[in-house]
């Protein structure tokens, strides 16, 4: 029986506890700082801080349909994600280390939305980018871990089919 490490199987669990806590950290001194609505404008013409809610999914989607049934809804996808992400780590951790890293950064970001759900009924968003009249939805650093997170796997999947490409005969 060979002796393996489990540190290699931490390396997904630190990341999206990482993600959790910096996520619940900044959302709690938003919270604490601002009023709801309030924001601060930090770069002129490109980025505030603001502290506001969504009720919806990304971009505010499902934001107006019943308030148990939209959080029902929310909660089952973070669980069914996750449930998802533990399946998929055990295939892609034996291709690619940046799949582990994608993984940890998704559920991170799923956990800190999940917990502001079950909490508030809302996800906290602080981050405001603009240029001109134009706005990019506000968002948070769990929505940001998991961009980022669904980035690298992408980039992970291109550079694995690449790797397979160049290994056929």
């Amino acid at each position: 029986m060979k002796n393996k490490s489990l540190l290699p199987d931490l390396v997904p669990v630190v990341t999206a506890g990482a993600v959790v806590m910096v996520d619940q950290f900044t959302k709690f001194w938003i919270m604490a700082q601002f009023a709801l609505y309030e924001q601060l404008e930090i770069i002129p013409g490109f980025f505030n801080l603001v502290y506001v809610t969504n009720t919806g999914a990304a971009f505010g989607m499902l934001a107006g349909s019943r308030t148990w049934l939209r959080q029902a809804f929310f909660v089952t996808v973070a669980i069914v994600a996750l449930v998802i992400i533990i399946f998929a780590y055990g295939h892609l951790k034996k291709q690619a280390k940046i799949f582990v890293y994608a993984l940890g950064l998704i559920g991170g970001g799923a956990i800190g939305n999940l917990i502001d759900r079950v909490r508030f009924g809302s996800v906290v968003d602080f981050l405001d980018f603009y240029f001109g009249t134009y706005h990019w939805p506000a968002f948070n650093v769990a929505d940001s871990a998991i961009t980022t997170g669904v980035g690298l796997f992408f980039l992970g999947s291109f550079l694995q089919h690449r790797k397979e490409k160049r290994e056929m005969p």
